[in-house]
């Protein structure tokens, strides 16, 4: 049986980078860009692809230490500095929206659910890419890494959009790629359906013994 139940949900949260859109080769494409005009070793979008999911902040952190073996405070303030404008300008050059996403967005639409972005990516960076995709119509909420003290693996984000809205923990649920938004939403006491196509650090999203794993959203519409 499906974890889904659609009909007795008011909320369904999801994350951005991995579950609704693949943003990995823009990623990659801005960060090596910023390397470039540090005079910095460049990465692999492979790599790229392994450390995204835990904010613009994290990813510049796993790149250094990649690079230099070791985090210089100095190097990473500059390196986020430039990694930051240059994305923004150009959030959206190679980004796609997955197979399946729009279809069960206008479904839900359809079902009057509300719906949310809980992501860790700056929000000014969250927002300018739903609105490039012109997905933004579809969410009551958008959250970023940087919207409050917290951010997932901590339950927090998930709990504040329940909360503003207004929707009890039974009738939530997260959809997300990776073991962050397993433990946000354990830790909520919401369910929570993952997709097998994400990022999720390099690991395999079985290990985090999911509730349920899906191929596509459009396989959640009955």
């Amino acid at each position: 049986m499906s974890v889904a139940q659609l009909n007795k949900r008011n909320l369904i949260l999801f994350d951005l980078d991995g579950t609704l859109v693949d943003s990995a080769a823009d990623l990659y494409r801005s960060m090596n860009l910023s390397l470039e005009e540090l005079e910095w070793p460049l990465v692999t979008e492979k790599q790229i692809r392994e450390w995204v999911g835990k904010g613009a902040s994290k990813l510049c952190e796993s790149v250094l230490l990649h690079i230099f073996g070791i985090l210089d405070s100095e190097q990473h303030k500059l390196l986020l500095q430039k990694f930051i404008d240059i994305y923004s300008v150009e959030l959206c050059v190679n980004t796609q929206i997955y197979p399946g996403v729009t279809e069960f967005l206008k479904h839900c639409k359809t079902l009057n659910i509300q719906m949310a972005c809980v992501t860790n990516k700056p929000v000014q960076l969250a927002q300018g890419l739903l609105d490039a995709l012109q997905l933004s119509s579809y969410f009551q909420v958008v959250l970023g890494g940087d919207s409050l003290p917290e951010r997932k693996p901590h339950p927090l984000p998930l709990l504040h959009c329940m909360q503003s809205l207004k929707i009890s923990s039974s009738q939530s649920l997260m959809i997300g790629d990776s073991s962050n938004d397993i433990e946000a939403a354990r830790r909520a006491g919401i369910d929570c359906i993952v997709v097998s196509y994400g990022y999720n650090h390099g690991e395999n999203i079985y290990n985090c013994q999911p509730q349920q794993v899906v191929d596509s959203l459009a396989e959640l519409i009955i």
